[in-house]
């Protein structure tokens, strides 16, 4: 008898990843082995992502050649599930263009998926169920140094180029005592550190033992008691959630390490504006003075949109400004994409070599930024903390406490080792260590 295997493979943010992982717990729980291949499989799922129009399109690529593994198989019980944000909002498109697919459950109902497989009455579940779907979750650690969390879902900023709110549904937080349950879990295989997930995770308001609302600053304090968790990070910020109680937890909270991604998408207050983004450039540099003024080597990163529609040649100086007055450690930069139901869609108005000349620009000044801070440690001493082996023989990656990547040569096993090590060398985009 062939044993049941699951290949799953993940796009877009971290919070997929986590998702991921919680669906092979769910088949793990019903002995399914996971397979490295789709080749190896008889159950693959595509746990896709919708913010931007190429992960969309790359699925259906995707189902295009796992089609032809369907029709190769030797078993009559392969199966292709969509799974994730593309198929909580295109679940009805889906099923007429790729009528190859069998199961699709959107990011607040996979729960449903193994009794889907069994009962076989329905292929689409889309309900926004959080509260259901984290009832039912198996929590296994991944047995590695840093786990992700998922504390907070959803989002009810409705920014109008963003598809997150009609794929992953109104906020949602988790109750306090779950989420310490599931870190300890983690903290019981060896882990290390915990990244806090959300898609505005500082709008967190998940109820305490008490019965009362609890936020971010709180669950931060709560669980850096628990005593083998060294580390703590969160992702990802929406600034006009940024507390005072938050801020000041940055400097109070040891374990909490200072680094925060906290987009901003222009910095241009008309295009703010455009964004339905709820602040302005002097409301975003409050923020980070306020941070600095609490932890003055807090690091910041952020997430910008260029070519948005109505984006002129000043909106786009006045972004490069922003930058240049932030100093950023590491951001994240995209040409506009249009998404199907957002506000913006059909305003769309940039020529494309623009958008690309423009974020050539950006991403130029960024990098030297980035460049710049990574330099700055050359001859200076940081905590890392190590979690893989590196690509060469007896290489070690890890990570520190301002979120770069670093590596070193060791002879020593260094995976979940916390070690102050001094920086020998740096790229644009990692550091080197030495014992």
């Amino acid at each position: 008898m062939q044993k049941n295997k699951i290949y799953i493979k993940s796009y877009g943010c971290q919070m997929n990843v986590y998702d991921s992982n919680r669906i092979l717990d769910l088949f793990k729980n019903q002995n399914y082995e996971i397979a490295d291949d789709p080749k190896e499989a008889n159950l693959v799922v595509l746990n896709t992502c919708h913010i931007r129009e190429k992960a969309a399109e790359k699925m259906y690529s995707d189902i295009g050649r796992i089609n032809k593994l369907k029709r190769e198989s030797a078993t009559k019980n392969f199966k292709l599930v969509i799974a994730g944000c593309v198929a909580q909002a295109e679940g009805e498109e889906i099923k007429l263009r790729a009528p190859s697919v069998d199961f699709i459950v959107g990011p607040q109902s996979y729960h449903n998926l193994p009794n889907m497989l069994k009962t076989n009455d329905s292929i689409l579940s889309d309900e926004f169920t959080q509260n259901e779907k984290f009832k039912n979750l198996i929590y296994n650690s991944s047995g590695g140094v840093s786990e992700f969390v998922s504390i907070q879902e959803g989002c009810d900023k409705f920014c109008s180029f963003c598809v997150v709110p009609y794929t992953r549904g109104p906020e949602f937080s988790r109750p306090v005592n779950e989420i310490v349950i599931e870190i300890e879990k983690y903290l019981k295989k060896g882990a290390k550190e915990i990244i806090f997930l959300g898609q505005n995770v500082n709008a967190y308001h998940g109820i305490g033992g008490d019965g009362k609302s609890k936020d971010l600053s709180y669950l931060i304090d709560k669980v850096s008691e628990l005593e083998n968790l060294k580390r703590i990070r969160y992702m990802t910020s929406h600034p006009i959630d940024m507390t005072d109680s938050l801020i000041k937890v940055h400097k109070s909270n040891h374990k909490l390490m200072p680094f925060l991604h906290l987009p901003i998408q222009s910095g241009s207050n008309k295009i703010l504006k455009e964004m339905n983004r709820k602040h302005n450039v002097d409301f975003y540099k409050k923020i980070v003075e306020k941070l600095r003024d609490e932890r003055s080597d807090i690091a910041l990163s952020s997430d910008f949109i260029v070519g948005y529609p109505g984006e002129s040649d000043k909106d786009f100086d006045d972004t490069m400004k922003f930058v240049n007055d932030i100093n950023f450690v590491i951001a994240y930069s995209f040409i506009y994409s249009q998404r199907p139901g957002t506000p913006a869609q059909k305003k769309d108005n940039i020529p494309l070599a623009e958008k690309k000349a423009r974020l050539s620009a950006l991403q130029s000044l960024l990098r030297e930024q980035q460049k710049n801070y990574n330099k700055s440690f050359v001859g200076k001493k940081m905590e890392i903390l190590f979690e893989k082996k590196g690509r060469h023989t007896n290489q070690f990656i890890g990570r520190s406490i301002y979120n770069q990547s670093v590596f070193i040569k060791s002879e020593s096993n260094l995976i979940n080792k916390i070690i102050d090590a001094k920086i020998i060398n740096s790229t644009d985009f990692a550091l080197e260590s030495s014992v």
